[in-house]
């Protein structure tokens, strides 16, 4: 794992959601958990709220009242565990 990586969220869809709600504008998809995931993508929404990942077409929804490790359904930031604890 890079340095990039642990500073980039990175969200999965696993379970299928219509839409994830997050609560950053720069991360990464990696569509399903691994092995079944895609290639990772760096999606930015600029001034937008909202983005489709390219690869897997999950629509993601900024909201402001999340944290960068929050996810709406619960459960789709990846990675997570990988972050050594403090």
């Amino acid at each position: 794992m890079t340095v990039a990586d642990i500073r980039t969220p990175h969200f999965h869809n696993t379970a299928g959601h219509s839409a994830i709600r997050i609560g950053v504008r720069e991360f990464q998809c990696i569509g399903a958990r691994p092995p079944y995931d895609h290639p990772h993508v760096f999606l930015d929404m600029g001034d937008d709220n909202e983005i489709v990942c390219p690869y897997c077409s999950t629509l993601f929804r900024y909201s402001p009242e999340l944290k960068a490790s929050e996810t709406e359904p619960a459960g789709c930031l990846w990675g997570a565990e990988l972050t050594p604890a403090h």
